[in-house]
């Protein structure tokens, strides 16, 4: 199996708006999801340009992952501006990520202005303030939202923790539970050192196990090793077809499976999986 197929990828890459020269290095990296910036990566005084420049991210069709943009805040004037331009683009943006989501409101107020019988892109939220989480049910309610993305620095900087995994569980935990409650994936923050694959994987098997469907990649060579952590093992998909088996023949009820007992929530865990493998080429 190849872990940087399309339609296994679970990295996210974001490369700034005023870089043409590396728009085809994210596109093809092996990401899910490529995302052109408007926001952080971007000074004040060039965000036109960046709004006329990030066209072109759009313009180049059968990029094998999803296109999106990451605009500013809807609640500031350049995110008006980027909603004005985005909704004039003659390619656009598949996935829209808002930053500093604070309310369901945020959304819909995207979603108000981009959304038209032939277009209605996929909304993401990238939580990344105390307040959001404080109110993370109301936000994951949004009807047109489509998942969220865990925003560590923004996060981090303001309850000035460490980025360090255990400084920022409680905020992961937190996300993981409302946006499985809500019924909506959940993507995790990049690691932040370019140069340290160890710690880049260790990250993104912890996230594994604490439920994200993905992480973000803050370098293109960060892509496959996320993809690779998150792809399924030929172990964990044999255990979970056993699993499953095990169910079948004990009707569900309670058994075990090489020395561990199963139940109801371990066969829905492992029918969820092999769902997720076999329909996947």
């Amino acid at each position: 199996m190849d872990p940087t197929s399309s339609s296994r990828a679970r990295a996210w890459i974001i490369t700034p708006g005023l870089t043409p020269e590396r728009f085809a290095t994210a596109r093809n990296c092996g990401a899910a999801v490529a995302l052109v910036d408007l926001e952080d990566s971007v000074a004040m005084p060039d965000k036109q340009l960046a709004r006329t420049t990030a066209q072109q991210f759009f313009e180049h069709l059968g990029a094998g992952c999803t296109l999106g943009v990451r605009m500013n805040s809807p609640l500031t004037l350049e995110g008006a501006k980027d909603l004005v331009a985005m909704a004039a683009y003659a390619a656009k943006p598949d996935l829209v990520l808002v930053p500093k989501t604070e309310s369901a409101r945020d959304i819909e107020l995207v979603a108000g202005v981009l959304d038209t019988a032939g277009y209605t892109p996929d909304i993401w939220a990238l939580i990344e303030t105390p307040r959001a989480f404080d109110r993370l049910p109301a936000i994951l309610a949004a009807p047109r939202l489509g998942g969220v993305v865990f925003g560590s620095a923004d996060y981090a900087a303001t309850v000035r923790c460490s980025l360090g995994w255990d400084a920022l569980l409680y905020p992961r935990s937190a996300l993981i539970n409302a946006a499985t409650a809500a019924g909506i994936p959940a993507i995790d923050a990049p690691v932040y050192e370019l140069d340290s694959p160890d710690a880049l994987r260790r990250e993104a098997e912890k996230a594994k196990e604490l439920g994200f469907y993905g992480k973000g990649a803050v370098h293109p060579r960060h892509a496959a090793v996320i993809n690779e952590v998150f792809m399924p093992t030929d172990d964990e998909i044999a255990r979970a077809r056993a699993i499953v088996a095990a169910g079948v023949n004990s009707g569900n009820g309670v058994t075990s499976v090489n020395g561990q007992m199963v139940g109801t929530p371990f066969f829905a865990a492992a029918r969820a999986l092999v769902a997720e493998v076999d329909r996947t080429p």
